[in-house]
């Protein structure tokens, strides 16, 4: 090769490593995956394209090459993902209201409490290695643990929905001054922001609009006169967003409700969680992790949450989040920094119901692997903000006031009489919440309220369904006067539709 030909071809390399980092130092994170890195020195390294014009040229090749595509779905990722943390005097920090920032490392330090009285009372660590006869058995049963028989009478979750809401309603801003006798009856002393129905118009403007959506009418036909059903043209067009591979794309068709069948290659192409070689390999060796060491959490998880208690990338999330991870000393070792090690690996906590947030996945996949990528980045970028205290409008002290303050506005009878029977209208709805309605809808109605989470990258639609499950349910909520009863009346939600109560919560007036 001449020098001229190598000259060209370094320089275009440099300038494809050069696009992963942005002007402010933050990155792309191409190089994130090396197979389409490389795919992409090779391309602008090209004859095709040409220095002196570049861009034309090399948007050409991307076209061609069928990197385009890959390009642009690994920034539609990245941008979804991009830390935007506010900073204090120069500093980054993760929540900017330090009374949230103190009532989160409070509520870590009881749950580490928690921890260390459980390993007290069971007598066992929070890690150990298993038994050579447990791995056995373990590795066994690995497709079939529901049939794994361990005795788990003496384990209780280390804290359940109902402690984290009594924290919640416990906080106070410094600048609210509660008058005589006021106590803890909802969140109006937490000055946050959240959106008028108005606005959320806005957000969901399909559905506000009144666009025939899937999960409304069965068998409701189609516009187009070729196509018999409303379900038959959803599938006819999502068969052609997924052969386009375009993440986007993909979030804009869910917009209207996913047929099925195929629900599990759309939100693998929204949360880009589709399965590499590395992610089968990685999985592999989470699995031989939870085979060769028995945690304490084991005991409140199952399968797929076994792998996701040791998977260490899952530490991302903390760049992000309010929360911190739980810090351990190791056995026989002083307390220095250099002796502790984050427990769990993944440094979440399993509550009581944690596992919900992974059991609708089940419906949608049958290989584990794919099941567990999907939920991890969908746990990622969702639900870790409802369990931890944070001012982030999609945080679930936002979505807990945001209920509230629909509720006080457009059920003021519903209100008043909450109020008159001194039940507080969030202790109703909170498990709702904070499990993302998992485990109190039918399935099918579930995924069709998780498809306008991932549509409209909000969750913000949890707690309008609360509020139009509660306007619907009304009248015998009326009549009753205790929060047992309440639950009672709410206890059954499978006649729910959950399209249509959304619907009919958003154009209200």
């Amino acid at each position: 090769m001449n020098s001229g030909a190598s000259s060209h071809m370094t320089w275009h390399r440099d300038y494809f490593d050069k696009f992963e980092e942005d002007s402010d130092g933050s990155s792309v994170r191409l190089g994130d995956n090396h197979k389409f890195l490389s795919k992409g020195k090779k391309v602008v390294a090209s004859p095709y394209v040409k220095k002196s014009a570049f861009k034309e040229t090399l948007l050409a090749v991307l076209k061609t090459s069928g990197l385009e595509t890959e390009l642009r779905n690994t920034v539609f990722h990245w941008m979804r993902s991009h830390n935007n943390n506010a900073n204090i005097n120069g500093y980054p920090v993760k929540e900017p209201l330090a009374y949230l920032r103190k009532a989160q490392l409070q509520w870590e330090k009881r749950i580490h409490k928690s921890l260390n009285s459980m390993c007290s009372e069971l007598g066992v660590p929070l890690a150990r290695f298993r038994l050579a006869s447990d791995k056995d058995e373990l590795s066994d049963k690995w497709t079939e643990l529901s049939t794994y028989d361990i005795d788990l009478s003496q384990y209780r979750p280390v804290y359940a929905p109902k402690d984290f809401l009594e924290v919640l309603l416990w906080l106070r801003s410094p600048n609210y001054r509660p008058m005589d006798g006021e106590g803890t009856w909802n969140f109006s002393q937490i000055p946050l922001k959240v959106k008028t129905l108005s606005e959320l118009r806005c957000l969901y403007a399909e559905v506000s609009r009144g666009e025939s959506q899937l999960g409304v009418k069965l068998n409701m036909p189609s516009v187009y006169p070729n196509i018999p059903t409303l379900e038959a043209e959803r599938t006819l067009h999502g068969e052609k967003v997924i052969l386009s591979n375009h993440a986007p794309l993909a979030q804009e068709f869910l917009k209207r409700g996913c047929p099925r069948c195929l629900r599990g290659k759309i939100w693998s192409q929204v949360l880009g969680s589709q399965i590499r070689q590395a992610n089968i390999q990685h999985f592999g060796e989470l699995k031989n992790l939870v085979i060769q060491y028995d945690l304490l959490v084991d005991k409140l998880i199952v399968k797929v949450m076994l792998c996701f208690s040791r998977d260490t990338e899952i530490l991302s999330v903390f760049n992000h989040s309010a929360s911190n991870p739980v810090h351990a000393i190791l056995k026989n070792k002083s307390a220095i920094v250099e002796n502790t090690v984050i427990f769990p690996p993944s440094g979440i906590i399993p509550f009581h119901g944690f596992t919900m947030y992974a059991m609708p996945f089940c419906y949608m996949y049958e290989n584990p692997i794919a099941l567990y990528y999907t939920f991890r980045a969908f746990y990622l970028r969702y639900w870790f903000r409802l369990h931890e205290v944070s001012s982030h409008e999609q945080g679930i002290l936002s979505l807990c006031l945001l209920f509230e303050r629909l509720l006080q506005r457009y059920e003021p009878e519903l209100w008043f009489r909450f109020k008159q029977v001194n039940i507080q209208p969030v202790r109703v709805v909170f498990k709702w919440l904070m499990r993302g309605f998992s485990g109190h809808l039918p399935p099918e109605q579930l995924l069709y309220l998780w498809d306008m989470i991932l549509a409209y990258d909000s969750l913000e639609v949890l707690p309008i369904l609360a509020l139009a499950i509660l306007s619907f349910r009304r009248d015998n909520l009326l009549q009753v006067e205790t929060l047992q009863n309440v639950e009672s009346v709410l206890a059954d939600l499978s006649s729910v539709a959950v399209i249509s109560l959304i619907q009919s919560a958003l154009l209200r007036e």
